[in-house]
């Protein structure tokens, strides 16, 4: 069993402050003993719209914001998933980056966007590259293996089942899902399908206030919520368990029964 939590809050632009905000936030689920904490996309910054400021104020992987989630990893002996715009060598366009930092201060884990947020009036590729299509990264707590993605990924079912392919038992899934139409409602029901269809927990921290529509949760196999949290700030903090995800996937042999593979576009 291992305990882990999703955390929200409203990063701004003001890194410094998203950087105390993290620490807190990683700290307070630390006291209620996780050991793993998700963070939501773009907690380094976040600006009003997307614009060039993402691209100005991104960092190296070894820059002051993954330093100071690595010195909060290490403080509080715990992993740490969060999201950042990361620098890259075109001038003009950063990479949409997510990093899982193991308790030892080292990255044990990265992943790069896929799929860049180019709809509801959004144009994630006017300032982003999109991620390479690499294997899957990974890391493991106890017996339970952990695979990253990010938010607008959500909506392509193949992500997910190439992480689960690759070994994954638990999705960690930062997120800054922008409030509209049914958008609420789109996250939910996403979430619970990527778990349900793959027989793996989901645990889902997305941003919350003016850029992000809240709603971070952990899901289970079945599909079952474990814990959530509404609009506000917060953490939440659930049990999962490498026994839970044998025991639905012995009633729901749904990856073993699948007569399809995913192939690169």
């Amino acid at each position: 069993m291992v305990r882990i939590a999703v955390a929200q809050f409203e990063p701004g632009m003001d890194k410094d402050a998203n950087r105390d905000r993290v620490a807190d936030l990683v700290a307070s689920a630390a006291a209620r003993d996780a050991r793993v904490v998700v963070l939501p996309e773009y907690s380094m910054f976040t600006a009003p719209r997307m614009d060039e400021r993402f691209v100005t104020s991104a960092e190296p992987l070894d820059g002051p914001f993954v330093a100071a989630v690595a010195a909060s990893a290490r403080k509080h002996g715990v992993h740490v998933v969060a999201g950042f715009a990361e620098r890259t060598g075109d001038p003009e366009r950063a990479s949409n980056t997510l990093v899982a930092v193991a308790p030892d201060g080292d990255v044990a884990a990265s992943y790069r966007k896929t799929h860049l947020f180019d709809a509801f009036g959004y144009r994630e590729s006017d300032f982003l590259v999109p991620g390479p299509l690499a294997d899957p990264e990974l890391f493991t707590v106890d017996d339970l293996t952990f695979g990253l993605q990010t938010c607008y990924d959500v909506r392509f079912p193949e992500v997910t089942r190439r992480i689960v392919d690759a070994g994954a038992d638990v999705l960690a899934l930062p997120a800054e899902w922008v409030p509209g139409p049914l958008k609420e409602d789109h996250w939910r029901t996403l979430v619970r399908a990527r778990a349900i269809e793959n027989t793996i927990y989901v645990a889902a921290a997305d941003q919350c206030g003016r850029a992000g529509a809240g709603n971070s949760m952990i899901v289970d196999p079945m599909g079952i919520v474990v814990a959530s949290l509404g609009e506000a700030p917060g953490v939440a903090v659930g049990e999962i368990e490498r026994e839970r995800v044998a025991s639905v996937r012995g009633v729901n042999p749904a990856l073993e029964l699948r007569r399809f593979t995913v192939i690169p576009r």
